[in-house]
């Protein structure tokens, strides 16, 4: 299943939302691979394994769940997440992207390749749409989370980050 759908994150229409800059989604976007616990329900402990100027290896788990991934920076633009293949389930990646049509409007495109090639059928299409639904809701979440960090000072320059 092949997913994507856009948040927008400054809406000049919105007063009750404060503006986050480039550079604070960007450390937001960052954090969540680098300490994803508070971003992802259900999932117990991160384990960076392996690190690189651009690129983390990450152990995840999720109670007996272990899931290895690989995390990639494109900085101030972009932050992919790739899982390999494993334990009966096909190679999956995530994309986060930072798009700018015009200054100042901002909007994170998130991009889901669950690696699934199999034929669709009523139940898949009803899981599928599950999943989706699912994806929109811990995206929304994370960019709610990120607004907090924000809120808080702790995506400000100088910061933790």
């Amino acid at each position: 299943m092949k997913f994507h759908h856009l948040i927008e994150i400054n809406d000049p229409l919105n007063p009750l939302i404060d503006e986050l800059s480039r550079e604070q989604l960007w450390r937001g976007l960052v954090l969540r691979a680098e300490d994803p616990v508070p971003f992802v329900v259900g999932l117990d402990a991160c384990r960076i394994t392996a690190r690189a100027s651009a690129q983390i290896e990450r152990e995840l788990r999720f109670g007996e769940l272990v899931i290895l991934d690989t995390v990639r920076f494109e900085h101030g633009r972009r932050v992919s997440y790739h899982t390999a293949a494993q334990a009966g389930t096909p190679a999956a990646s995530l994309a986060m992207t930072i798009e700018e049509p015009a200054a100042g409007a901002l909007f994170v495109r998130f991009e889901y390749d669950s690696g699934d090639t199999g034929a669709s059928d009523q139940m898949q299409d009803f899981y599928d749409e599950f999943r989706r639904d699912a994806y929109r809701q811990a995206d929304i979440d994370t960019i709610k989370r990120i607004r907090q960090l924000a809120d808080e000072g702790l995506l400000d320059a100088g910061s933790r980050q």
